[in-house]
């Protein structure tokens, strides 16, 4: 029999967001038993822990228990800066809402990290499917995706002002390379940059309309230390010692 803090745990973990899948692997519980845990059907010892979750404040959002975002993983960071790149979110039918991330098909390596990414922070699965032309669409359906991602709102990104919250400015202040990471495999590339005398040498650059996303990615390569340079709507990366630092967590998009 499991203990009644583990079951509580899990519990708190499921609360924050955390899939059935996620729960167990990170406390080592088989998949059948968090997913009861999670369906309510608790041990009778931590019934009374669960009944008081269940009278907790409820999110006025998506009607969950208060969200414990502060404990959500880097996983969420990366997924953050793959949603600000290119990701939207739209309302269904029941308040139900789809979160979707627009990805090259030529880089089957970004697609598969973005889906296990999605998948990994809401449980359950994720979706991928093929549009006209030579991208993807990576997608989701949660209750709770405009109160993980509360930039989320009517027009474009671009559009209108685009501001961390101060939960997500602290889980970018532990990741900021997931951010990066993030930012750059959705709207950023690695490249070799040339020069008078046939000189080579790689760069990264961060393409983005956005004023505010701009400047949140460079807030994240100033936390990390990273030069940086600007020339329009276009952010460089180019200096050797940084490039290399970024080559550790990104490299060439594949």
């Amino acid at each position: 029999m499991h203990s009644q803090e583990t079951v509580s745990q899990a519990l708190r973990l499921h609360r924050a967001g955390l899939g059935a899948r996620r729960i167990a692997e990170r406390l080592d519980l088989p998949l059948a038993t968090v997913r009861d845990w999670c369906g309510g059907r608790v041990p009778r010892h931590s019934r009374r822990d669960d009944s008081t979750a269940r009278s907790e404040p409820r999110c006025e959002r998506c009607g969950f228990p208060s969200h414990d975002f502060i404990n959500l993983p880097s996983t969420y960071v990366y997924l953050l800066g793959l949603y600000l790149g290119d990701g939207c979110i739209s309302a269904g039918r029941r308040g139900v809402f789809r979160l979707r991330i627009a990805l090259d098909t030529r880089y089957p390596g970004i697609i598969w990290s973005a889906a296990s990414a999605l998948a990994e922070i809401r449980g359950g699965t994720s979706h991928i499917q093929a549009q006209a032309g030579n991208w993807v669409e990576v997608s989701g359906y949660s209750k709770s995706w405009p109160c993980l991602f509360p930039q989320h709102g009517p027009g474009k990104k671009h559009e209108r002002r685009i501001v961390l919250a101060g939960w997500q400015l602290e889980l970018v202040g532990r990741w900021p390379d997931q951010l990066i990471r993030g930012l750059i495999q959705s709207d950023g590339c690695r490249f070799n940059n040339t020069g008078r005398g046939n000189w080579i040498w790689p760069r990264y650059s961060f393409t983005q309309t956005s004023d505010d996303i701009r400047a949140i990615f460079c807030d994240a390569c100033d936390h990390m230390g990273l030069h940086w340079t600007q020339a329009g709507t276009r952010i460089y990366v180019s200096r050797k010692a940084d490039v290399a630092r970024l080559d550790q967590f990104i490299g060439p998009k594949r």
